[in-house]
């Protein structure tokens, strides 16, 4: 059985070594050290998931995870960081990232959070064919974008089936703990932190729009009112 492909970047050559020679067991891990470098090979491979570190020399990893969310929404992507502050999870997380694992961390646990992550991706795509009308856009949920006229809006994976998930369930009332089960099968406080940063995205791209909002339900959940 074919290895899944690690695009990883980590400019630590202790730790990129140790990293790899741990990894490379389960994994087809292609290693850069500088930012730079990396996005410039990125798509010479077809990878399953990415591992980057924040601080890196000549692009650092925010930057390489905003060139990869341009062309792949769909890609997991799993931030290392020697810092733990809340403002560079929160920029991770608005930059489509899945996860935030802060140094030192073991080994296994990054294992674990890798197959995770490739279990989720692999998942069969959404098997919804049709289009959504939300106000003057087009939602195309297999495509995990919103059109509106000649615009396009990419969304990331997770933030299109949140999208769904409100349709689907338009004009009444989703419980939090209902919205993080449905999509990352845990209700834990850093998911609540993700899910949060999402609607904050999606009511930024329909603010011009006043049949649509995403009403907050205070200590339940959410509700998507759409007006005909």
């Amino acid at each position: 059985m074919e290895k899944s492909k690690i695009f990883y970047v980590e400019d630590d050559a202790t730790l990129a070594f140790l990293t790899i020679d741990y990894l490379e067991q389960f994994y087809d891990i292609t290693h850069f050290s500088d930012g730079a470098e990396a996005i410039k090979n990125f798509h010479k491979k077809n990878y399953d998931l990415c591992i980057l570190d924040v601080m890196l020399p000549k692009k650092d990893g925010f930057e390489i995870a905003q060139e990869i969310r341009n062309s792949n929404a769909e890609i997991p992507i799993l931030f290392l960081s020697a810092k733990s502050l809340k403002e560079d999870r929160i920029r991770g997380l608005k930059l489509g990232a899945d996860d935030f694992l802060v140094k030192p961390f073991s080994l296994e646990e990054l294992s674990l959070k890798i197959e995770v992550f490739l279990k989720r991706s692999s998942k069969a795509p959404l098997q919804v064919q049709k289009s959504y009308e939300i106000g003057s856009f087009q939602f195309h949920p297999n495509d995990y974008c919103l059109t509106r006229n000649t615009d396009k809006i990419n969304l990331t994976e997770r933030e299109s089936a949140l999208l769904k998930l409100f349709l689907d369930n338009k004009n009444e009332i989703l419980k939090r703990e209902k919205i993080l089960t449905s999509l990352w099968g845990d209700d834990d406080y850093f998911m609540g932190r993700s899910l949060d940063v999402f609607i904050s995205r999606l009511r930024k791209i329909f603010k011009d729009e006043d049949k649509v909002n995403i009403e907050n339900i205070p200590r339940i959940g959410f509700k998507l009112v759409m007006e005909n």
